[in-house]
């Protein structure tokens, strides 16, 4: 029941809300039988008794003028609202609760403004009560006059205030932005229905306005609500109401967008995989051989298996997805292919014990190489530096040999390799 969930009912109409419960001549008797003592509450001049039942409500904010459908079914609630019917006082109290968890709430444990509300229509059901009711005019708390079974409160009414002559542009000018963030809310929003809309335009009452739109916005939450019905002046109301519209517009934009963006990069992936099952199927039917095709599974497989870093291996693929959409003959064909092979060739993951034993690197740079004493120096430094700094980070700057050709930088980089250290 809504005051167990407070999620009010989809439908508003009497009729499909109860045409499930009850016969139609049911229908019409409880229709005749409720509204017959409420005629003096139709004509707008509702008055707002100084003592009020309260009926506190979970996730749920009723404002003014909202006409809607709700439950009720913890028991305390159900005496409450059975003998305010039966009292001939149609009204009674709703306020949301702070705490929505708790089961049975206090005076502490409910917001000081609430809505008070005429209950048009009831039926009752095995499990509780099935109201139509109608917010009429916001209340303040003034004091506490009942906790058992139920609350009961001494409350203040609190009047819709005018708008006042300065304020009048400003509202007006709220008033659009308002009808227009709303509109962009229902076209952006699968919760809102496309209906919702049109019915804004037709409100000159700013505060009726602020309230119904607040009252639509599935979305907000339900401090957030109260924020706005806890906000008498129009003015005020009104901007909070912006803030909060214009942020949930963003989001909806926002969520539009990456959903979109979605939408698109899978039709894409669709449409490559669609087109290169056409191509197998054209080469198929020419009796080529997929040997390309071979070719580049081997290659992709190859990359895989290198244990590259992730930077290398994400060069590498976007070079084979470029590779892949060349034909052999193009000129770029076989320097992407040289450099995919070298990349693959490249001993990423094979590491090898350095020889960090400084006086035999010295015999064998001195047995191998005559001269070269300032180089094979730098080098011993190096190796040295290498033997100090063991453990934990150091900086390894590379050796640079320079020099023409033929004076030994190439017999020197092996020895350096193969005799004395893999640096």
């Amino acid at each position: 029941m809504a005051e167990d969930s407070n999620e009010p009912l989809e439908a508003v109409g009497i009729e499909t809300v109860l045409a499930a419960d009850i016969s139609d001549e049911q229908i019409l008797t409880d229709i005749k039988a409720l509204l017959d003592p409420l005629d003096g509450l139709t004509d707008g001049k509702i008055t707002i008794p100084d003592e009020l039942s309260i009926l506190p409500l979970r996730d749920w904010i009723i404002f003014p003028v909202i006409v809607t459908p709700m439950g009720v079914g913890r028991e305390s609630s159900v005496q409450m609202v059975n003998q305010s019917v039966v009292g001939d006082n149609r009204i009674i109290g709703t306020v949301a609760m702070k705490d929505p968890s708790v089961e049975n709430p206090g005076i502490t444990d409910i917001y000081d403004i609430g809505t008070a509300v005429a209950v048009r229509m009831m039926h009752q059901l095995p499990d509780g009560l099935r109201l139509i009711v109608q917010g009429t005019t916001r209340f303040k708390i003034l004091e506490t006059l009942q906790t058992e079974p139920y609350l009961r409160v001494k409350v203040e009414a609190i009047p819709e205030p005018d708008v006042p002559d300065e304020d009048a542009i400003k509202v007006e000018a709220l008033k659009r932005s308002i009808i227009s963030l709303f509109q962009k809310a229902v076209n952006l929003s699968s919760d809102l229905q496309d209906d919702s809309a049109n019915f804004v335009n037709n409100i000159t009452e700013p505060g009726v306005l602020a309230d119904l739109i607040a009252a639509q916005m599935p979305r907000f939450t339900t401090e957030e609500k109260q924020k706005i019905l806890a906000t008498i002046p129009i003015l005020e109301r009104m901007q909070t109401l912006v803030g909060l519209l214009a942020r949930e517009v963003q989001v909806l934009e926002i969520s539009s967008k990456v959903e979109s963006d979605v939408n698109t990069e899978m039709g894409k992936t669709q449409r490559d995989y669609y087109l290169r099952e056409q191509m197998k199927a054209i080469q198929r039917e020419l009796g080529e051989s997929d040997d390309r095709g071979d070719e580049i599974l081997e290659l992709r497989m190859a990359i895989d298996d290198a244990e590259m870093p992730e930077e290398a291996f994400k060069a590498a693929n976007r070079e084979l997805d470029r590779l892949q959409r060349m034909s052999p003959g193009a000129p770029e064909y076989t320097v992407s292919r040289t450099y995919l092979d070298w990349l693959i060739a490249i001993p990423w993951a094979v590491k090898t014990l350095d020889n960090l034993d400084i006086k035999s690197v010295k015999k064998i740079l001195d047995a191998d190489h005559a001269g070269l004493e300032k180089v094979k120096d730098r080098v011993l430094e190096y190796l040295s530096v290498r033997k100090f700094k063991a453990d934990g980070f150091a900086r390894q700057p590379i050796l640079c040999l320079v020099g023409p050709p033929g004076v030994g930088k190439t017999s020197l980089s092996l020895g350096i390799a193969h005799n004395a250290a893999a640096l």
